[in-house]
């Protein structure tokens, strides 16, 4: 189980959603997509973390718009904390970055490209706060074991892997759900990434394509799985995104989408019970 501000994650515990935009955009969009995820999530009883980047440094051109920056995205993320009331999570690029995020994000996450980078693991554990690591492209389910290895000896409060999808040849990604199994026999919880699992990275050329209608039958299987926690970018306009754009659900398509994993969550459940 991994503590995540006033919410608990892991088995046991209701499905898990960590949501929002990809990155910081105007306060009073942020805001309202917050707020209408936190209703959401609370009517069905989901646990919930809002999640967006101040800064998206692993952009595909040097030309797309990154992000607020650190000191305006954690003051926006610190107003959706106190004003909406849910924890929030945001990415860290840098170790000596972490400390100050961690004043206000309840969750730190480690991006898949940096999965592997033993100084920002360490400085995000030492902050006390859980960490989130996403599984880079180009690992193995099972060497997840060794990021988690270096929070755990860091001290962190917790720790959650995220399936993210997996290099498949040029601008493709696959998910393997085999590995979700694989990385659950670490012994953390599991989440896995619904929106990034289908991009195309520089499929778009100067940016990433996607392939946004597969999010629902992905996040199924993923539930049907046996994942603790899911990952979605969410935004109201998803065309007008100023980033990701391909790849975000649309905030109207959250209902639905959210109840169905509910229903699925609750027929396992009952499966498993009788067996």
């Amino acid at each position: 189980m991994v503590k995540i501000g006033r919410i608990e994650v892991g088995p046991g515990r209701p499905l898990g959603v960590i949501a929002g935009p990809c990155v910081l955009e105007e306060p009073d969009r942020v805001l309202r997509i917050a707020q209408s995820l936190a209703e959401l999530t609370d009517r069905l009883g989901l646990p919930y973390v809002f999640k967006a980047s101040f800064d998206k440094a692993n952009r595909t051109s040097a030309a797309s718009w990154r992000g607020p920056g650190l000191d305006d995205g954690l003051a926006l993320l610190d107003r959706v904390r106190r004003e909406v009331g849910v924890p929030v999570t945001t990415d860290v690029h840098l170790p000596d970055q972490a400390a100050t995020i961690a004043q206000v994000a309840d969750l730190l996450q480690i991006p898949a490209f940096l999965c592997r980078q033993t100084d920002l693991l360490l400085a995000c554990a030492a902050t006390g706060r859980p960490v989130n690591v996403k599984k880079g492209q180009f690992l193995a389910p099972w060497d997840m074991a060794h990021p988690v290895e270096k929070l755990r000896a860091g001290g962190a409060a917790g720790v959650i892997v995220t399936e993210r999808g997996t290099t498949f040849g040029y601008n493709d990604l696959v998910v393997d759900f085999r590995g979700l199994g694989e990385m659950a026999k670490i012994g953390v919880p599991v989440c896995f990434d619904a929106t990034h699992s289908v991009q195309l990275p520089g499929a778009g050329g100067a940016t990433s394509g996607g392939r946004r209608e597969h999010i629902p039958a992905l996040s199924r299987a993923a539930i049907a799985y046996g994942v603790d926690v899911i990952f979605a970018e969410i935004h109201d306009d998803p065309p007008r995104a100023r980033s990701d754009a391909a790849t975000q659900l649309a905030l109207a398509d959250a209902p639905a989408l959210m109840t169905s994993w509910v229903a699925l969550r609750r027929v396992l459940d009952t499966a498993a019970q009788a067996t």
